[in-house]
């Protein structure tokens, strides 16, 4: 089996503000034994990089590989610890769309989950949308087609 996060859905969010992540993400997080998803603010998109401790592991592994007294670890924690959040999945898989996770996605009514291997990501659907198209129009112009 894959512990690997693929595809894109679109789910509603429902009256109390809370969205499924999709059963496919569930099973990588059984897998993972994860049950509270750490989230991180994407730098240069509107969107939520999520995972287990694994990769909260991950980001820590690189400020600890910076010299503590340079910038780049100060600047580094700053980002992964002050611009995240633990996001916690109810007994459905459910998880609540705060106050964070609408400011950092736009996300009103219905959310985007979108595999990225290790990870998966929270989008409004249609900032998604523009997103996709974008990178296929980069990824097009890469093999020599229109952009």
């Amino acid at each position: 089996m894959s512990h690997r996060f693929l595809s894109t859905c679109v789910n509603r969010i429902d009256a109390k503000g809370r969205v499924s992540v999709p059963a496919a993400f569930r099973a990588v997080l059984k897998r993972k034994q994860v049950d509270e998803l750490y989230a991180l603010r994407a730098i240069d998109m509107p969107a939520l990089n999520c995972g287990g401790l694994d990769l909260l592991d991950r980001f820590e592994a690189r400020i600890a590989a910076e010299d503590p007294f340079l910038r780049m670890a100060d600047d580094l924690s700053h980002y992964i610890h002050g611009d995240s959040v633990f996001l916690k999945l109810d007994n459905e898989g459910r998880i609540a769309l705060t106050d964070f996770v609408r400011a950092a996605t736009g996300i009103t009514d219905e959310a985007a989950f979108v595999g990225r291997g290790e990870f998966f990501q929270i989008w409004e659907p249609k900032a998604l949308e523009a997103h996709s198209a974008a990178v296929r129009a980069r990824l097009s112009a890469l093999r020599g087609g229109a952009a």
